[in-house]
C-alpha cells in the first residue's frame, strides 16, 4: 500500500506538468530577437498553418514597398470594385464606387482587418486580386518566406493559401526593417473613416507594455493566430503564435512569450538565427477548431472584430477522421509539389538572388493568368511617400477593449 501512494506521489506531479503543457493545445509559437534575427524559443515553428488574416501583413508590405519606390502615395484615390463590396466581414462596409485613400486603407487593415479595403489595395497594386497574389508568393519567396504561399489578399480561408510560423516572424521583422517610414502604423489602434471613430481589435497593441503592434487573425480552420512586437529597456522582439484555440489563449500565449523574452529566461546566446532555420515546411496545416465545414473553401471567414469582442468560450474540437481529411491533404500535397516545379524553383531563386521583386509567373492553380512583371523599386523616394506616420500617431486616442 506504501509502495503504491509512493508511486501516485511521484506520478501525480509529473501527470501535473503534462497537463499544463497541454492546456493550449496544439498550436505553433515563435519569438526571435528583432535586432538580429536569433530565434530565443519555437514549437512547431514550421509546421504549415494557415495564416487567416495575418495575410494582411503581406498585403502590407507590398502597399509599403510601393510607397517607397513611388509607384503610389498615401493620398491617392482607390476606387471600390464590386468584388472588393462583397467580400465577407471583417470590413469597413465600402460600396461600389466608393473611394478611399491609400493611408485609410492600410489603416483600415490594421486596425480593423477589413477585407474589402484588402482588396481594394490588391486590384490597385495588381490589377486584379489575383494577379496581386502571385506577385505576394513571389515577394515573399524573395525575403525568405519560403513555405509561405498566397491565393488572396485577405486570408481568406484557400487549401492552397499556407504559411508557418517561422515565415509570419521573418514577415514581421523584414516589414520592421525595410520599412522603417510606414511600420509605425501597426501601432495605430483606432482612426477616423469619414466621420466614424473605428477601434482597433488587436488587445495586444492596446494593453502590454511597450507594444508596438502588428496583426490579429481568425478562421475555423487556422484558430486564433497573433504577430506581436514589443520594446522594453532597449530589447526589441517579435513574436507569433499560429493555432490559439481562443482569442484569449492567443494573447496569454503571447504574453507568457514575450515576458520569458525580456526576462532573458530563454537562452541568452542562441545558436539559430531565423535566416537560417529550415525552410522545409512540415505536416498538413491543422483544421484547429470545430467552428465550421472541414472543407477548407468553406471555412468560416476571417472576422476578428467579432471574435475578439464575442464571448470567449473555449471552442468544443470536432474529433474528424483523417479519411475526412483526404481533401486538405491532396490539397496540400498538390502545393507541395508545385512549389518544386522547375519554373517555380527558378522563379524563388531568381527571387532570393535578387532579393527584391521577381518576375510574377503563374505559381500554383491553372486558374491563375500570367502577370505582368513587377516593375523594379525606383531609387528616388516620392515626397508624399516619405512622410512618418508615427507624427501622425500621436494625435489619435488610443482606446482599450
Amino acid at each position: 500500500m506504501n509502495t503504491a501512494k509512493t508511486i501516485l506521489l511521484i506520478l501525480i506531479p509529473t501527470w501535473l506538468l503534462l497537463v499544463s503543457e497541454l492546456s493550449y493545445g496544439q498550436h505553433a509559437e515563435i519569438i526571435i530577437d528583432a535586432e538580429n534575427g536569433s530565434v530565443l524559443h519555437e514549437i512547431n515553428a514550421s509546421h504549415s498553418w494557415f495564416p487567416a488574416s495575418l495575410t494582411k501583413v503581406m498585403t502590407l508590405y507590398m502597399t509599403f514597398d510601393a510607397l517607397k519606390s513611388g509607384q503610389i502615395s498615401l493620398d491617392d484615390t482607390l476606387v471600390t470594385s464590386r468584388h472588393a463590396a462583397l467580400q465577407p466581414n471583417s470590413k469597413l462596409g465600402l460600396r461600389q464606387g466608393e473611394t478611399l485613400s491609400v493611408q485609410d486603407a492600410i489603416l483600415a487593415l490594421i486596425t480593423r482587418s477589413a477585407n474589402d479595403a484588402a482588396v481594394v489595395l490588391a486590384e490597385h497594386l495588381g490589377g486584379t486580386e489575383e494577379n496581386f497574389a502571385v506577385k505576394m508568393t513571389a515577394m515573399a519567396h524573395s525575403i525568405g518566406m519560403y513555405d509561405t504561399h498566397f491565393m488572396n489578399a485577405t486570408g481568406l480561408p484557400h487549401q492552397w493559401q499556407v504559411t508557418t510560423s517561422r515565415d509570419m516572424a521573418m514577415l514581421a521583422w523584414k516589414t520592421q526593417r525595410n520599412f522603417p517610414n510606414y511600420y509605425p502604423y501597426f501601432s495605430w489602434h483606432n482612426f477616423n473613416f469619414k466621420g466614424r471613430e473605428l477601434h482597433g481589435i488587436n488587445k495586444f497593441t492596446a494593453t502590454y507594455p511597450g507594444a508596438e503592434g502588428m496583426k490579429t487573425g481568425f478562421t475555423c480552420g487556422s484558430g486564433y493566430n497573433l504577430i506581436s512586437s514589443a520594446t522594453q529597456n532597449g530589447k526589441h522582439l517579435i513574436g507569433v503564435v499560429l493555432g490559439g484555440m481562443t482569442s484569449s489563449e492567443r494573447y496569454k500565449l503571447m504574453i507568457n512569450m514575450m515576458n520569458n523574452g525580456f526576462a532573458n529566461k530563454y537562452d541568452s546566446y542562441p545558436t539559430v538565427n531565423i535566416s537560417n532555420m529550415s525552410n522545409s515546411s512540415s505536416g498538413i496545416p491543422p483544421y484547429q477548431l470545430g467552428c465550421g465545414n472541414t472543407a477548407p473553401t468553406v471555412i468560416a471567414a476571417n472576422d476578428d472584430a467579432v471574435n475578439d469582442s464575442a464571448n470567449d468560450a473555449p471552442v468544443v474540437i470536432k474529433p474528424v477522421l483523417l479519411h475526412k481529411h483526404t481533401q486538405v491533404v491532396a490539397s496540400h500535397l498538390a502545393h507541395k509539389r508545385l512549389i518544386k516545379n522547375p519554373k517555380i524553383a527558378k522563379e524563388t531563386k531568381n527571387a532570393r538572388a535578387l532579393g527584391k521583386k521577381s518576375s510574377a509567373k503563374t505559381i500554383v492553380a491553372s486558374t491563375h493568368k500570367p502577370a505582368n512583371k513587377i516593375k523594379p523599386v525606383q531609387a528616388a523616394i516620392s515626397k508624399k511617400s516619405t512622410v512618418t506616420p508615427k507624427a501622425k500617431a500621436s494625435k489619435t486616442h488610443y482606446h482599450h477593449p
